[in-house]
């Protein structure tokens, strides 16, 4: 029990850091990111200026969501893999990181839809305020506005970054390390491919979730905002270009992120466990 304790203790504190130290670090890119996505147009939505507007509420969940995350995807590994056969392993990556991730929506969610607001005019308010309206409007309607819309677009990313990311791993760690630890910094080479990969795969599922998050909800009935009519809606007026809207900062910002994210998850966990066993 004790030493369960400490591996969730590691994964909490590893997976927060990393989760914070990339928000932090690239939040322009996703502001930019953002804005091209939104229905009013790039500079509508405030082109360059501002581009930090919105760092507070994504400071504030981003380590507890990246925590949360890890803990549940780094349990499934403990339990799973001694008892599943190796051949099988990445159906146990990719359930580990698609319950992660739901449980991680549980606080990226309500950050998201302050987030997003406040990186776009729609969010000229502060962000108290901004969460007292989202209140008001509902919890599925205002706070969790696009819960279902973010889980299906983080699961078929996470079912593709974290066999990818293992896959790398063992791949470099097999054929290049002769089945010696990988570096931080190699842990990081991986994350960043991975990551890269993922992003661009699922770049209409996040112009999905940035409209419906976004929208006027005095403007759109629940039935235009359901992710299956929010991708054919943009499809229409845009082609395959709406729908890949925002892809060259997303894969960037992803691609980066994933560096910084595997990188310092891995130095952190390594820095932490002699001082929690």
């Amino acid at each position: 029990m004790l030493e369960e304790r400490e591996n969730y203790l590691t994964s909490l504190i590893a997976g927060g850091s990393a989760g914070l130290v990339v928000d932090i670090t690239l939040f322009p890119i996703d502001t930019i990111k953002t804005r091209l996505q939104s229905a009013q147009g790039f500079f509508k939505a405030g082109g360059f200026r501002n581009v930090y507007r919105g760092i507070v509420p994504q400071a504030i969940g981003s380590a507890p969501s990246a925590a949360l995350f890890f803990c549940t995807y780094d349990a499934f590994k403990r339990i799973l893999m001694p008892i599943v056969p190796v051949e099988h392993h990445a159906f146990v990556f990719m359930a580990g990181a698609a319950m992660g991730e739901t449980v991680a929506c549980l606080i990226r969610v309500p950050v998201e839809v302050i987030k997003q607001r406040k990186q776009t005019s729609i969010g000229r308010m502060s962000s108290s305020k901004l969460l007292i309206e989202a209140y008001r409007e509902g919890i599925f309607k205002g706070i969790y506005r696009g819960f279902f819309s973010t889980v299906i677009r983080e699961i078929p990313f996470s079912l593709i970054q974290f066999p990818l990311w293992e896959g790398f791993k063992y791949f470099w760690q097999t054929n290049l390390k002769n089945n010696n630890e990988l570096l931080s910094w190699e842990v990081a080479v991986c994350g960043a491919l991975a990551g890269g990969i993922s992003a661009f795969v699922t770049t209409p599922l996040d112009v999905a979730k940035t409209r419906i998050m976004l929208a006027d909800k005095h403007l759109v009935s629940d039935h235009e905002l359901r992710i299956t009519n929010t991708l054919l809606r943009v499809y229409q007026e845009d082609s395959f270009k709406g729908l890949f809207s925002g892809w060259i900062p997303r894969t960037l910002w992803i691609t980066l992120g994933g560096a910084i994210f595997f990188g310092t998850y891995d130095l952190t966990k390594q820095f932490w466990t002699p001082y929690l066993v």
